[in-house]
């Protein structure tokens, strides 16, 4: 184990600049492809929560009155240099997460979308008119910041989904204090230093190191007005209850469990792909991944056959190489991962092909697991009922499309989904019937552009408002409606008679 002392220590980023913690906790950042510690990071203390609340609060009020033109100024600059050097952002993504680095590309751009729906913020904020709604009086609505809102986000997606919330959030007026995960932080540092450099003036985006203390500070303290997250289901619940018990807003985003529903005349090739493509991708540790594929028979066995045949083409090593996968997060993760193939082992399921002894091209002391494809699982087994978070797509087979459809009803999650079929009329039907949030037909991500929202159903979230797009402009802003009268000089001043028309 190295010497915590000789590590670089990830410090918070608070009013504009670098700031040490005020404690001496600190939490271990590994590079996964090498399988050590590579940095620690800070995690906050009371004091240190304190003092980023603080420093979003002061600088609310300059940043809420500073006029449109100029925020949208920031906004455009933000954007652009972003855009510009968002291979440095990969960079440092790849070697804390352990994504390949055109993956981390791939995050920082879907990103980058939302940056740019948050520059035409000025549309997006407008109120309403309406004129005589009574003799000479009128109604209007104008839409107004929160003040400090606090985003919590995940460990997998390390960019984009800060990017889903606090350019929306900044954009609109508000003041921003973001706590990442504390797995891969350095990401989040970069933006906000990246913000900076952009014109935003300190204190209005801050980001907040740590665990459980951290979090609970944000959920705790008065002056946090809403409360942003992306993570498992239950901590998705606890932020949500915790919150709401103390008089926030909050959008609770949690897990998945995504199934693709193949039927009889699906192109088989696109499919495979698709399966590949979503199951595997970021080494499956994705909200948005595939992963059941729910075989209308008789397809199953030829799209295996076709799946596995794609799977022993899949690279897997250091994500800074020429590899289509990189390794999981961190050992725990990676050896929970693994242990659902001995359960789908133990339930009578197929182990097709088994990512615990892949040969990667990396470090052996790397956090390795390969792609796994299992046939016949149970739904009854865990292997099929929970959210693994990684490189393992199930195989479940039916006799119907009445069969799958309802067997993706019928589970807790509602995340994505998606179907594949040329039969227009079974597409139709499928978005219609299921009930699931964002639903793909020949698509197996079925993430939103920026402009439309992000969420799903049932336990996927918790609160009533997605993420980004319309609703997210909503969420980051209040509503206040205006009755206005302004009376004609000539109304012929005090008359104590009784009114007459």
């Amino acid at each position: 184990m190295p010497d915590n002392t000789a590590l670089q220590v990830v410090p918070h980023w608070i009013n504009g600049q670098e700031a040490p913690s005020s404690g001496d906790r600190v939490a271990p950042v590994f590079d996964p492809a090498l399988g050590r510690e590579t940095k620690s990071v800070s995690l906050g203390s009371k004091a240190d929560i304190e003092t980023a609340i603080s420093s979003a609060h002061k600088a609310f009020p300059a940043w809420r009155d500073l006029s449109i033109t100029k925020r949208q100024q920031i906004m455009f600059r933000f954007r652009e240099l972003l855009n510009e050097r968002k291979g440095e952002l990969a960079e440092i993504i790849t070697s804390e997460h352990g994504k390949v680095v055109s993956d981390a590309l791939g995050e920082i751009s879907r990103g980058l979308e939302v940056a740019e729906l948050a520059t035409g913020f000025p549309h997006l904020i407008k109120g309403e008119h309406s004129e005589n709604v009574s003799s000479g009086v009128d109604v209007y609505s104008t839409k107004s910041p929160l003040g400090v809102v606090g985003i919590i986000s995940p460990f997998n997606f390390p960019a984009m989904v800060p990017l889903w919330f606090f350019p929306i959030a900044i954009a609109a007026g508000n003041t921003v204090i973001l706590k990442p995960s504390e797995k891969d932080p350095s990401a989040a540092n970069w933006l906000a230093a990246l913000f900076t450099e952009a014109g935003l003036p300190d204190g209005v985006f801050n980001v907040l190191h740590g665990d459980k203390e951290a979090v609970d500070g944000l959920l705790e303290h008065p002056d946090v007005r809403a409360i942003s997250f992306v993570g498992s289901t239950p901590i998705a619940q606890y932020i949500y209850e915790s919150a709401a018990r103390h008089g926030k807003r909050v959008q609770a985003l949690g897990g998945a469990k995504n199934h693709m529903l193949v039927l009889p005349d699906a192109d088989l090739d696109l499919t495979a792909d698709a399966a590949i493509n979503a199951g595997f991708g970021s080494a499956g540790e994705r909200c948005m991944a595939i992963s059941v594929v729910v075989a209308v028979e008789p397809v199953a066995d030829e799209l295996i056959e076709k799946i596995t045949t794609r799977m022993a083409t899949l690279k897997v090593g250091d994500g800074r190489r020429n590899c289509d996968m990189g390794p999981l997060v961190t050992k725990q993760h990676r050896d929970k991962v693994a242990s659902y193939i001995d359960i789908a082992q133990a339930d009578g399921a197929k182990v097709v092909v088994d990512g615990r002894n892949i040969k990667v091209d990396g470090d052996e002391n790397g956090f390795w697991l390969g792609p796994t494809l299992i046939d016949d699982v149970p739904v009854t087994s865990r292997v099929y009922q929970e959210e693994i978070f990684g490189p393992v797509l199930a195989v479940v087979r039916v006799s119907s499309y009445e069969e799958g459809l309802e067997l993706i009803n019928s589970g807790a999650f509602g995340n994505g989904t998606a179907i594949f079929t040329n039969d227009g009329g079974a597409a139709r039907r499928f978005q219609n019937e299921v009930q699931v949030g964002m639903v793909g037909i020949n698509v197996p991500i079925p993430v939103p552009v920026a402009y439309y929202s992000f969420g799903g159903f049932k336990d996927s979230i918790f609160g009533s408002s997605k993420a980004y797009g319309i609703q997210g402009f909503q969420f980051f802003t209040q509503e206040k409606a205006i009755t206005s009268r302004w009376l004609d000089p000539s109304h012929g001043g005090i008359n104590l008679g009784f009114p007459q028309n």
